[in-house]
């Protein structure tokens, strides 16, 4: 990506760094998930114990957007991010030596709420863009977290099998991100946003998540598509194939279309806003899981698919309703304050001596 993509004074190089950093980072979250069964050979236990590893990961990955993602508005982006990949490479490494599972799930929940190291970046990016290259450096960013998410899994039933034991994986993770140690913090900005006057307590900095879905229009609104093809998919492994690319392809051009307009809202609580939006895409896919499951069981695969469509359907009613409320333009979102008249409040920013 060329340097026109970020503002006069970003180092070049930046977004790759970025983009590298996502995908090793969010690998972290889901590369045990092959693993399970070797988990459960090694402690001789059953699959559905093993299982409480990732689930665990899951949690911890949740709990880290809620608790640590929102200190991205204030905090000093450097030192939060050197905490975070020394926690998760400790973590990693207590995974790898771990001697029961009931440990391996203490390190796979620790590891994982520190690993929500690309929400800390998504936000960074777009105040490292020049004007008109959010949605641009935020597709970059986004393609590494999908390629770690779905490669992880890959490279750790590999390692695994070179090995022959599945400690290795965490093991070479650990060394992954301890490598990023060296290079990730000198492309972050030293110093806290500019926009923010003084430092909002912790507290109050998760009490202000709550009311930014009804104060911002854009948070409420998202998109997904590629259940076509699954309508025929139970037939066809390859359809099946091309429709879960599809729709992996569909979520990502989402998630990019929807924090690029999210973060137009209001540039000193970007941090904020994803987390909320990062939230209710956490909390989605899970009731999408239970929904789905429960349309299996009854429906069998068609159900899946008719729940998918309907899904589908109310997202593209809920966009229509808001482009048709807010208007054109981008994310419909009204004139931002002129530079240097916003502060930090509680809750958000607040335009400084009225408008």
């Amino acid at each position: 990506m060329s340097s026109a993509a970020t503002r006069p004074g970003v180092k070049r190089g930046t977004i790759p760094v970025f983009a590298t950093a996502t995908a090793l980072t969010v690998s972290n979250i889901y590369f045990a998930q092959p693993l399970l069964d070797e988990i459960a050979h090694s402690f001789h236990t059953s699959a559905s114990t093993a299982g409480l590893v990732a689930t665990a990961g899951q949690v911890g990955y949740a709990l880290g957007i809620v608790t640590v993602v929102p200190l991205a508005d204030g905090a000093r982006l450097r030192r939060l991010s050197t905490v975070l990949l020394v926690i998760t490479t400790v973590g990693l490494l207590a995974a790898a030596l771990a001697p029961s599972v009931a440990l391996l799930s203490l390190a796979a929940l620790v590891l994982s709420t520190s690993t929500v190291l690309p929400q800390v970046i998504m936000p960074t990016v777009v105040s490292m863009a020049s004007a008109g290259n959010a949605g641009r450096v935020l597709a970059a960013v986004g393609t590494g977290l999908t390629l770690g998410a779905l490669l992880s899994r890959t490279a750790a039933g590999l390692i695994a099998e070179a090995t022959g034991t599945w400690r290795a994986g965490y093991a070479v993770a650990a060394l992954a991100t301890g490598a990023l140690l060296l290079v990730l913090p000198r492309y972050m900005p030293a110093d806290p946003p500019a926009l923010v006057r003084h430092k909002v307590r912790y507290v109050r900095l998760l009490g202000s998540l709550p009311p930014l879905i009804t104060q911002h229009a854009s948070l409420r609104v998202s998109a997904a598509l590629a259940f076509v093809l699954f309508a025929v998919a139970d037939r066809s492994l390859v359809m099946l194939a091309v429709g879960c690319n599809l729709l992996g392809f569909g979520t990502t051009s989402s998630q990019v279309a929807n924090q690029a307009r999210i973060f137009a809202a209001q540039p000193a609580i970007r941090a904020r806003l994803n987390t909320v939006y990062m939230f209710s895409v956490f909390a989605g896919g899970a009731a999408g899981s239970s929904v789905a499951a429960a349309a299996f069981s009854t429906c069998g695969w068609a159900g899946v698919v008719a729940t998918g469509l309907g899904s589908l359907l109310l997202a593209a009613i809920a966009l229509t309703w808001h482009t048709k409320r807010t208007g054109p333009g981008p994310a419909g979102r009204p004139a931002e304050a002129a530079p240097g008249r916003e502060a930090v409040t509680d809750s958000g920013t607040a335009p400084v001596g009225g408008r």
